[in-house]
């Protein structure tokens, strides 16, 4: 197999793990508080991002090495805080709803680039951004009644992720791969061993099990994007990002009975079609650059 057709395979293993991942979340966050559910998964995802670092060239001692301390501190405590209110969103507003909103976040990411990194964002890229901003509104679809807070943490996760995804960018141009995975694993334990006892109860021995999978596949899913981006650049992986949006939205139905309304299928795909093209643009953008 050629590495470009594994990069591939290890993409959408990636995003099928997510959007299941998502799921048992939403399942857990039935039971228990979005930040112990988080509290647990980053006590794994620490160990796992500790044995990895330690593997890789330079070791632990490389990995602490950074040009950027406080951003990489911020990225660190933004994932934990973004992870929560991840599940909380799946808990108030469902796996579907959720899901759709976030797809607005390469949008969003297209958005700050400008400010943030400086990037140009042509006229052609900018009524792409407006559009897909249209598709939200079809998502919200606010009415009469006003708007639905439920609503109002996937809007706010939007925003945490393309927050996130653009000081990653930031960092990346200096630090390596495994210095960032390493700060994203320890600072987002440190942040959530502070509350998450705070959050602590009594879990059910069946609900251990569903903890223990929800951690597997917050390692696993990281590791298969990894791979995807040793061998895919990331302009080829970001569209495979919005096969989440269609596997979470078949787990929203089949398992959590919920329902596709016309305004999420729309929006939706107004949503993902004016993502692509931003995603397009790029491409051309930075092949004219090289």
């Amino acid at each position: 197999m050629k590495p470009q057709q594994s990069g591939y395979i290890f993409a959408i293993l990636a995003f099928v793990v997510f959007a299941s991942q998502d799921a048992i979340s939403k399942h857990l966050a039935g039971t228990y508080h979005p930040i112990l559910i988080t509290f647990i998964r980053y006590w794994a995802f620490a160990i796992f991002a500790l044995a990895i670092t330690s593997r890789s060239p330079g070791g632990l001692k490389a990995a602490i090495r950074t040009r950027h301390p406080y951003l990489q501190v911020f990225r660190g405590a933004l994932l934990a805080i973004q992870i929560a209110v991840t599940i909380g969103a799946f808990a108030e507003a469902g796996l579907i709803h959720s899901q759709a909103i976030f797809a607005a976040s390469p949008l969003l990411v297209a958005l700050l680039s400008v400010p943030v990194l400086g990037e140009h964002v042509g006229w052609r890229r900018m009524v792409a951004i407006g559009v897909g901003l249209v598709g939200v509104m079809i998502i919200l679809k606010p009415e009469g009644s006003g708007f639905d807070q439920r609503l109002f943490l996937p809007l706010l996760n939007a925003v945490l992720s393309a927050i996130y995804s653009v000081t990653t960018r930031l960092v990346s141009r200096d630090d390596g791969a495994g210095t960032s995975f390493f700060y994203l694993g320890v600072v987002g334990c440190l942040v959530m061993t502070t509350v998450g006892p705070l959050y602590w109860q009594p879990i059910a021995q069946k609900d251990w099990f569903w903890m223990g999978v929800v951690s597997v596949t917050g390692m696993t899913s990281h590791y298969f994007l990894i791979r995807a981006y040793n061998t895919l650049d990331a302009i080829k992986v970001q569209p495979i990002s919005y096969f989440q949006l269609v596997w979470a939205s078949i787990l929203g139905v089949v398992i959590f009975n919920e329902s596709l309304h016309w305004n999420i299928v729309l929006g939706s795909l107004i949503v993902v079609g004016a993502g692509l093209f931003t995603i397009w643009r790029e491409a051309i953008g930075q092949r004219r650059q090289s």
